[in-house]
C-alpha cells in the first residue's frame, strides 16, 4: 500500500513493541520485549509491516505481530515512528513511515515462519542490545521511559450527523448520517485493538449511535453520561473531568464518545494537571483519542490522536 502526503509517495507500515511481564526472582514481575530475527535481512528488530489497503495502522500493528510473532496483542500508547528512505527495490526512492504501538501480549505462541526464523523475550536493557537497527533501539528506549502497564481510555468524537438545519425535532435526537455510520462501523472495528470492553456516550442520540454496534459486540449497555454532553461540561467542567477520571478508574479499557466542544478542553485540562506538553487537540468526527493514564494514579502519561477509522492516517516523523 502506498499514500501521498504532500505529493510525496508514502509506504505505511505499522508494528509494536510487544511486551509481558513474567514472574522473576523472588517473585517479582520483569518486563520483557519481543524481538524478531528475519533471515531474508539477517537482522534482529520489533515487529512490523507494511499496512494493507484500507488497513488502518493500529488494524497492522496487530495483524503483522500475530503474523511474525505468534502472540495476540491489546494496543496501547503510541510508542514511536521511524522515517526512512527505500534505497532498492520497487519502491525505491519512497518514503516508509512506521508506527509502533505498545503492545501487550495476551496469548498464542511462535512457530517459526518464512518471514521470522527465531524470537527471544528479553529484558529491555538486552533486547535493545540485540537490535539492530538504532532508529528500533529509539523506539525501545521511548516505550521504557513510561510504564508498560499504562490505564487506556479511548475518547471518541461522535460521527457525523445529518445537518442540524435540517433535522427538525430537538438536537439531541438528531441521528448519524450514512457517512456517519460508515465511520461507526469504522470504530466497531478498531476499538476492539486497544481493548475497549466498556461503553459510554453522552447522552446524545448521534453519541450513542457512534458506538452502538461496539456494545453490541461486546454485549454490554451504553452508559449515559450527561455530564461529558457539551451542555454537561461547559455547565460543570470539573465534574465532567471527575466523572471521566471514575470511568478510567473503574478497571478495564473504557471506550468513551462525546462531543466536540467538550473533548478538547477535557485533555488540556488533564494534560495541564498533569504537566503533558500537547501541541494541538484536534477533534474530527469519528476520530479517536488514545489516552493513557498512570496505572496508580490520574497523571495524563500520554494522548495520541487517530484522525479517522477509516484508513490508514500517516503521523507526523
Amino acid at each position: 500500500m502506498t499514500t501521498q502526503e504532500a505529493g510525496r509517495t508514502i509506504v505505511p507500515a505499522a508494528g509494536t513493541v510487544l511486551w509481558r511481564n513474567r514472574t522473576g526472582d523472588h517473585d517479582r514481575d520483569q518486563l520483557e520485549v519481543a524481538v524478531v530475527h528475519r533471515p531474508r535481512y539477517d537482522d534482529w528488530s520489533l515487529p512490523k509491516g507494511k499496512a494493507e489497503p484500507g488497513e488502518t495502522l493500529p488494524a497492522c500493528a496487530a495483524r503483522e505481530t500475530v503474523e511474525e510473532t505468534g502472540f495476540r496483542t491489546v494496543l496501547g500508547r503510541l510508542a514511536g515512528v521511524v522515517s526512512y528512505r527505500l534505497t532498492s527495490g520497487t519502491r525505491a526512492g519512497t518514503r516508509k513511515v512506521i508506527s509502533y504501538y505498545a503492545g501487550r501480549a495476551i496469548g498464542g505462541g511462535f512457530r517459526a515462519n518464512a518471514e521470522v526464523d527465531e524470537l527471544r523475550w528479553l529484558r529491555p536493557e538486552r533486547a535493545a542490545a540485540q537490535l539492530t537497527y538504532e532508529a528500533d533501539r529509539a523506539v525501545l528506549d521511548a516505550f521504557t521511559e513510561l510504564p508498560s502497564a499504562t490505564r487506556t481510555v479511548l475518547l471518541v468524537r461522535h460521527a457525523k450527523a445529518g445537518s442540524r438545519a435540517n433535522w427538525a425535532a430537538h438536537d439531541d435526537l438528531r441521528p448519524l448520517s450514512r457517512s456517519g455510520a460508515t465511520q461507526a462501523d469504522a470504530l466497531r472495528q478498531l476499538l476492539p485493538l486497544f481493548g475497549a470492553d466498556r461503553v459510554y456516550a453522552a447522552n446524545r442520540v448521534r453519541c450513542v449511535q457512534t458506538l452502538q454496534g461496539l456494545a453490541d459486540d461486546l454485549g454490554v449497555p451504553v452508559g449515559l453520561e450527561e455530564a461529558l454532553t457539551e451542555e454537561g461540561y461547559h455547565g460543570d467542567p470539573d465534574a465532567a473531568a471527575a466523572r471521566l477520571l471514575e470511568i478510567a478508574r473503574a478497571g478495564g479499557t473504557p471506550a468513551i464518545c462525546s462531543q466536540g466542544g467538550a473533548i478538547p478542553s477535557l485533555i488540556a485540562g488533564f494534560a495541564d494537571e498533569s504537566g503533558l506538553h500537547l501541541d494541538e487537540i484536534p477533534c474530527k468526527k469519528g476520530s479517536v483519542w488514545i489516552l493513557s493514564f498512570a496505572p496508580d494514579s490520574d497523571v495524563l502519561l500520554a494522548a495520541d490522536y487517530l484522525p479517522t477509522a477509516l484508513a490508514a492516517p500517516i503521523p507526523p516523523a
